[in-house]
């Protein structure tokens, strides 16, 4: 019985933004194989043909990753493993990868990436190494990363020389490969400086298309976390902001704001080069599918 006739309120759905909506078709997500052990069925929470990145981190044994892209490819995805280069071996150990991934689970696209160790353990130090090997060749599609406030791994000082560089590289790269390119950007918090980032890679003569991180539905302490581990940059404040909030401090923070202001740019500037968005499922998976499916809607 409801306390003095009062019944408690309803909380109402978030209202439907089409911009946004429109923007977040075709989104990824991203797991790892202890991560994608947690969901029982990836067709019951997220649409088939879902791009699914698999992150590859240092000492997960490769058996556990293809065989997490033989499941996502089984239950309807479309899974884009990790390539570090800083953990491979050498060209016999890629070439062994490429092939059980191809298969095994029908893989023909991946994620390039230099990898998150300092040194690497054999041949291949950079992403760059990688696709010059020629073991990607007949990949549909081949995603390189991208920094929009900078990697302090790669520019210590702090600057965007050695990142502007490396894109100019993948750029070329681009234009002599029958794959598919894009990149697929570190998570960041606000639209701002996205924004910016964009447009001046774009007027550096950079023409692939960006697929934009943002980090799902989180506890604002994992958040930070996370953020600290991972070096983003300035835009971390909205973060710290929110932390000084104690009204908003025990709420889960969602992409929602950072991906409207770029929904409504892209609406209005059609050429803005961010073709899609990649979410990382900081606070779970289950979490991030449900927030894209609220969100990604076409209609109320």
């Amino acid at each position: 019985m409801a306390i003095l006739g009062f019944k408690r309120k309803e909380a109402s759905p978030p209202p439907h933004d089409a911009q946004l909506a429109a923007f977040l078709q075709g989104a990824s997500i991203e797991v790892m194989p202890r991560t994608a052990t947690k969901v029982e069925d990836f067709a019951a929470i997220l649409p088939r043909g879902t791009r699914v990145y698999i992150a590859h981190i240092d000492g997960t044994p490769i058996d556990e990753m293809v065989a997490t892209a033989a499941r996502l490819r089984a239950e309807g995805m479309e899974p884009m493993p990790h390539f570090p280069a800083r953990i491979i071996k050498d060209r016999t150990t890629l070439t062994d990868w490429i092939a059980r991934y191809r298969g095994e689970a029908g893989v023909d696209q991946g994620l390039i990436l230099a990898g998150g160790v300092a040194e690497p353990i054999g041949d291949f130090a950079t992403s760059m190494d990688l696709l010059s090997s020629g073991a990607f060749e007949g990949f549909a599609r081949l995603h390189v990363a991208g920094h929009p406030e900078g990697n302090r791994d790669i520019d210590p000082d702090g600057g965007i020389k050695n990142v502007s560089d490396a894109l100019a590289w993948k750029q070329k790269f681009s234009e002599r490969t029958d794959a598919e390119m894009a990149i697929a950007t570190q998570f960041c918090f606000e639209a701002e400086p996205v924004i910016e980032w964009a447009d001046a890679i774009r007027a550096a003569g950079i023409d692939l298309p960006v697929h934009i991180g943002v980090a799902g539905p989180a506890k604002l302490q994992t958040l930070i976390k996370f953020s600290i581990a991972c070096g983003v940059g300035p835009s971390l404040r909205v973060l710290q902001r929110r932390a000084a909030d104690v009204t908003k401090l025990l709420l889960p923070f969602e992409p929602t704001e950072v991906l409207t202001k770029l929904a409504a740019h892209k609406a209005a500037n059609p050429d803005f080069n961010i073709a899609s968005v990649h979410v990382f499922p900081l606070g779970g998976i289950k979490a991030s599918a449900t927030w894209l499916e609220t969100h990604s809607k076409d209609e109320e």
